[in-house]
């Protein structure tokens, strides 16, 4: 059942259990499948998000095949994000991961119902102790609007530091938008005093 677009713990019983492939203390993540591109196509279609974050709206079809072709693709690993009741809140991914250089970058796309209650932040804190832990990477990498505060808020928390601005580097509802970018270093994760996924 859905209020107002945003999933229910009566959605999803015992059976309908996903699989948690990396898990902290306030959330979980699993494996994006085809089946979950009716969510990611409800959050992506949210009009806040979709200004915020400047996502063009698609047909669930196609949205059903990117989710597919990406499944296959090397550099790129796609989780829904669950709260501990197994209901499904957000979206998150490591995309362009370079493991020679040790690179990648962050999206994060969070259901209406669920933002600003520090889901971001845990979702960001276990996707990175993945990076960091897990992977070899060394640097994570996302941009966001200049205007998009509750973005910019919840990558501070998660220790990402600002490293400038792409001028008019986005084309959105007929404006040009600067881009923050913003990144997180291995050796700044280190040195977050913070609790480990694997500590949850």
């Amino acid at each position: 059942m859905t209020e107002d677009g945003v999933t229910t713990d009566t959605d999803f019983d015992d059976e309908e259990a996903r699989v948690i492939s990396w898990r902290n203390a306030s959330v979980g993540l699993a494996v994006l499948d085809v089946e979950d591109a009716e969510l990611l196509q409800g959050w992506r279609s949210d009009p806040e998000a979709a200004h915020e974050i400047g996502f063009w709206p698609r047909s669930l079809s196609e949205l059903r095949e990117r989710v597919e072709r990406d499944r296959d693709n090397d550099d790129r690993d796609d989780f829904l994000v669950l709260l501990p009741s197994g209901v499904p809140i957000g979206h998150i991914a490591l995309t362009d991961q370079d493991m020679v250089n040790g690179t990648a970058h962050v999206e994060l796309v969070l259901g209406p119902g669920h933002r600003g209650r520090g889901y971001g932040t845990a979702a960001l804190d276990a996707l990175v102790d993945l990076a960091f832990g897990e992977l070899p990477l060394h640097r994570l990498a996302v941009e966001t609007h200049t205007d998009n505060g509750a973005a910019l808020t919840v990558l501070a928390r998660a220790g990402f530091v600002p490293e400038g601005v792409s001028r008019s580097a986005c084309f959105h509802r007929g404006r040009r938008y600067d881009l923050a970018v913003l990144s997180l270093l291995r050796t700044d994760w280190e040195a977050l005093e913070r609790p480990r996924a694997w500590d949850a």
